[in-house]
């Protein structure tokens, strides 16, 4: 860690020299900056390493850039401080640079996903997390970053080769196509709109910041949130403000973990919510024992997926239904043995 650290100081005063001289700069050394902070940083990669992205994008307004600022605030420090991530596997980008903090552009976003390709494993968990506006057009959106913006389908190719389980959150109005474009097997992709239509700020980001460190979130006591709770807590929230304000909801968060891009309500899941339930941010129990049924839970998942996708080819569904039953119910009692083993 003494390295990482080592390494993350001296591309900071790298980058603030660099700064001196901005009418230097150009988009091939972005990029290198940005693959600079990933592989700087770098440490050996244990199994089933966690890594988050929180990004917001361009503001807009005073207004809105305090209020962003707030949530993207609250959450690294929830992430830092509960949920133990650490700064070489934290990025966060933003309308303005800081200390730690890459600008939101295009190019910077497209460098640290190159760079993440080349660093995690396939065992890895990957958190995105997006605060900010968005736009749509029909089956496209857009998330609002300084400059020029990324489409869906462009964040789709960042995304295609990065390796790892990934849960990607977009809490902006208009975000919708974002769940039909990112889903896929192994996959948590959640959405604060369920149309393109719904367009409007959205008050997402508020509660799923709380959502991880709510006890009453942890609805199945075992003192740990996970994806899907999270998502319940959040939509439960959204539900009840607009109930209280007397106001038409304008949002309404869809979960997309089987790879099928439809997605479903938290009370209405549909076929969604086996591999959301399994994930969480916080960090797994420890010990050699651990790491055996940690990696036996994400082959399940990944068998679980697998079956979902072989499902309109079944001839015989009341096999397939066994043989979904028998995975969930593994799944579940793996889950409880990490649990019972967490200091």
């Amino acid at each position: 860690m003494g390295a990482a650290v080592t390494g993350f100081s001296l591309w900071r005063t790298q980058r603030t020299k660099e700064r001196t001289r901005r009418t230097l700069f150009s988009a091939g050394i972005l990029r290198v900056a940005v693959t600079a902070l990933v592989l700087m940083c770098a440490s050996v990669a244990a199994a089933a390493d966690r890594y988050a992205v929180v990004i917001t994008g361009a503001s807009g307004g005073s207004a809105y850039a305090e209020k962003y600022a707030t949530w993207r605030s609250a959450l690294v420090t929830l992430l830092k401080q509960k949920l133990d991530y650490s700064d070489d596997r934290l990025f966060v980008l933003a309308e303005n640079e800081s200390p730690n903090v890459l600008k939101a552009t295009r190019e910077n976003v497209r460098g640290l996903f190159g760079a993440l390709r080349s660093r995690l494993a396939v065992d890895d968990l990957l958190f995105v997390f997006l605060i900010g506006h968005g736009t749509t057009d029909n089956d496209e959106a857009k998330f609002n970053l300084v400059g020029p913006d990324l489409t869906t389908s462009e964040w789709a190719q960042l995304l295609r080769p990065v390796p790892g389980r990934l849960v990607f959150i977009d809490t902006t109005g208009g975000s919708f196509p974002f769940i039909q474009r990112l889903a896929a097997p192994g996959r948590v992709v959640v959405t604060a709109t369920d149309t393109a239509a719904q367009q409007f700020e959205t008050i997402f980001p508020e509660f799923i910041v709380k959502a991880f460190d709510d006890p009453s979130a942890d609805s199945d006591k075992n003192g740990r949130v996970s994806i899907w709770e999270a998502f319940s807590y959040v939509s439960a929230g959204v539900r009840q403000w607009f109930e209280r304000n007397g106001q038409l909801a304008t949002e309404r968060p869809l979960l997309d973990d089987n790879g099928d891009g439809a997605g479903g309500e938290a009370r209405n899941p549909g076929r969604d919510g086996a591999l959301a339930r399994a994930i969480y941010l916080a960090p797994e129990a420890t010990g050699a024992a651990s790491s055996e049924l940690v990696k036996r839970r994400i082959d399940l998942e990944r068998q679980l997926e697998d079956l979902r996708q072989r499902k309109a080819s079944s001839r015989d569904p009341v096999q397939y239904d066994a043989e979904i039953e028998k995975v969930l119910v593994e799944i579940a009692r793996l889950s409880r043995q990490l649990d019972a083993n967490r200091p």
